[in-house]
């Protein structure tokens, strides 16, 4: 019955709204993994007539999905992630989708493969607001959660996957200011 496989799906990705991420709220709580993808999303929609001619509702989906893996395996903080979780991560994403009605593990599964791939447009859009998020995050939580590593991490993180196109470039540009700014201001 697709109802239920879709019900089904929709219990699993409720995990994300308590699946805690390594960034803070600026209320002083982890971040989940739902949030994230949330606000990923609505930056993607934000920005969507800096990309005449890109396809935006496809990188709306991306920044939707991105993460639904995390359902199952939790967040792995990116500098803390193996090939070994990235593997793993992918096997729960495809069981997953897997389990959906037609015509859903299909067209799942082409938008993973190009997210996967960071050919199309699309994709690197999507990989950038991903990493950008994450800083904004960083840069309105408490400096006193950050790991000593992310002092710098949070500096670059993210700069080379947008710099493909000069409004991400920018934008990446103005959060390392405020990046710089709050290590100034705690330091």
């Amino acid at each position: 019955m697709q109802a239920r496989a879709l019900i089904d799906f929709l219990r699993v990705m409720e995990r994300l709204k308590d699946a805690p991420r390594h960034c803070w709220t600026t209320g002083g709580r982890r971040e989940s993994v739902a949030e994230h993808s949330w606000r990923v999303a609505l930056m993607a929609m934000l920005m969507a007539d800096e990309f005449p001619g890109v396809d935006m509702d496809k990188v709306i989906r991306m920044c939707l999905v991105h993460d639904i893996g995390e359902a199952i395996t939790g967040d792995i903080p990116t500098f803390m992630k193996t090939d070994a979780d990235r593997v793993v991560e992918g096997r729960e994403v495809d069981a997953l989708i897997g389990g959906l009605p037609a015509p859903w593990p299909e067209t799942l599964g082409a938008l993973f493969a190009e997210m996967d791939a960071l050919q199309t447009t699309e994709a690197r859009i999507y990989k950038a607001l991903d990493r950008m998020e994450a800083i904004q995050s960083h840069n309105e939580s408490d400096i006193s959660t950050w790991l000593p590593l992310e002092f710098e991490l949070n500096l670059t993180y993210g700069e080379d996957s947008a710099a493909f196109h000069p409004y991400l470039a920018g934008l990446r540009a103005e959060m390392r200011k405020d990046t710089e700014a709050m290590i100034k201001e705690k330091s």
